[in-house]
């Protein structure tokens, strides 16, 4: 009998990836689509969703391909992973889009904030999430109120509006299941963590009817049959993409802290039992199976790879993200880099401030900056996730500023604590395999595995403390 396979689909910010592993967690053919994306303002940032449902496609169409006709009737279940703050608004009746897709990175909606700032604590409370333009229910108020086809589908009752992934499994998925799994559904700020569904109390305060949307289901659950090359593959597995990435090498350990660095920075620690203060950080779910749950404390750094990417045309600095060895290991005076790209995360939950350089350097010396002006804001919050939850062990950094040995040996000395890559960096497609495989006990860690220990650094130590001095006090 020919070994089972999984199929893990990543839908990314700027790219839809399709991957197909085999039992021992080996890639064995992958897939990538690119997606573009649109500003037309700097808190602005949308996506075109006919071009996203078509790239999962083709992603999907991608990896057949290289697997071969023969061999992808072994892929026996699927699973999918997205941005779990992304929001779009369809037509129930057709699957047409009415909104774009916006990002989890827009911001649009930042003037609604007022409206709710006196129940902020009482959101917290109830979602384990700040009050924030980032998620769901401010946006859907926005589209409310400013899309004619969203307000003409809500008031003839056929209007849905939901997280990205319940939209493409309603457009991917036979038949058409209308659902949410709870880390998507927790991201609108309309799920309770603790009903583990949609909260009557948060519906009231957003005023959104629970009929626009989607039914919360766990994550492992029996969603239909996914279109993969004219035919059906059951996807049994729908969550968030870090929540996904924490399963990359098997169960996730609770003394440990694991990093996904791609266009945001997320960190997360799993913790077996809730806790009651969550200082400036969040109380997420990654996982519901049935009656059980992973939760994990996390911080959120908006601008990991999105600061690169502004560094680059900012600067300008061509292509600023493939030069990162090169860009740390400079000797030229460096100034500081008050990184607030995308909204100022955790630990300090300002969307209000514009970046900044602080002093004088050259391009190159800027470029320097802006990266490790990310290393400064995740170990701000490694500091505040040990400071709620105890002393870690060590780090596991996955994802596409992970490459970098420079950004890891980096992170170990700012930290002081040992740091771990994992052979296979794209964590959210090798975490979903495991999942849909059905978690085995044996899953082994995949080859190429480099450790990074703490090493004494006295210059980045002293601009980290300086940088520390300029950042909005959270202490």
């Amino acid at each position: 009998m020919s070994e089972p396979l999984y199929l893990a689909l990543d839908q990314g910010g700027h790219a839809t990836r399709a991957t197909i592993f085999n039992e021992q967690g080996i890639a064995v053919a992958r897939s990538e689509v690119v997606v573009s994306h649109q500003s037309h303002a700097p808190d602005i940032l949308e996506q075109n969703p006919e071009e996203v449902v078509g790239s999962l496609g083709r992603a999907i169409e991608g990896a057949l391909r290289i697997l071969g006709t023969t061999t992808a009737l072994n892929i026996v279940s699927a699973g999918l992973a997205t941005q779990r703050a992304s929001l779009v608004c369809w037509d129930s009746r057709t699957g047409q889009a009415l909104s774009p897709i916006l990002s989890w990175q827009d911001r649009r909606a930042s003037p609604f904030m007022a409206d709710y700032a006196s129940q902020a604590f009482a959101i917290r409370e109830r979602t384990g999430l700040m009050l924030s333009p980032h998620y769901g229910a401010l946006k859907m108020r926005w589209c409310l109120e400013h899309l004619p086809a969203v307000r003409a589908a809500a008031k003839a009752g056929h209007l849905i509006m939901g997280p990205l992934a319940s939209f493409l499994v309603f457009r991917s998925v036979v038949p058409q299941p209308l659902v949410a799994d709870p880390a998507n559904a927790a991201r609108t700020l309309l799920w309770g963590w603790r009903r583990k569904d949609w909260d009557p109390e948060l519906l009231r305060l957003f005023g959104i009817s629970e009929q626009t949307l989607p039914t919360c289901t766990p994550s492992r659950y029996p969603f239909g049959g996914l279109r993969a090359g004219g035919a059906q593959v059951p996807l049994t597995v729908m969550m968030g993409d870090q929540g996904a990435a924490l399963f990359s090498e098997g169960a996730p350990r609770p003394d440990t802290i694991y990093i996904n660095m791609g266009t945001g920075a997320f960190l997360q620690r799993p913790v077996a039992h809730a806790i009651v203060d969550w200082g400036p950080l969040l109380w997420s779910v990654a996982l519901q199976d049935g009656h059980d749950s992973l939760h994990v404390l996390e911080g959120t750094v908006n601008g990991a790879g999105a600061a690169l990417a502004w560094g680059s045309e900012a600067l300008p600095y061509r292509d600023l993200a493939r030069y990162c060895e090169s860009l740390l290991e400079g000797r030229d005076p460096r100034p500081l880099f008050l990184n607030t790209i995308g909204g100022l995360g955790s630990p300090y939950w300002r969307p209000d401030l514009a970046p900044r350089f602080e002093g004088e350097g050259t391009t190159t010396a800027k470029a320097a900056a802006i990266i490790e002006s990310v290393l400064f804001l995740v170990n701000e919050n490694i500091r505040a996730i040990q400071a709620q939850t105890g002393p870690c062990v060590g780090l596991v950094v996955t994802g596409g500023m992970s490459a970098c040995d420079g950004v890891c040996q980096a992170l170990a000395n700012l930290s002081g604590l040992g740091v771990r890559r994992p052979g296979e960096r794209e964590a959210t497609s090798r975490g979903l395999a495991f999942l849909v495989a059905g978690a085995p006990a044996e899953w082994p860690k995949s080859p190429g595995e480099r450790t990074f220990g703490p090493a004494t650094d006295k210059a980045q130590s002293d601009r980290y403390q300086k940088w520390c001095a300029l950042m909005p006090s959270w202490h």
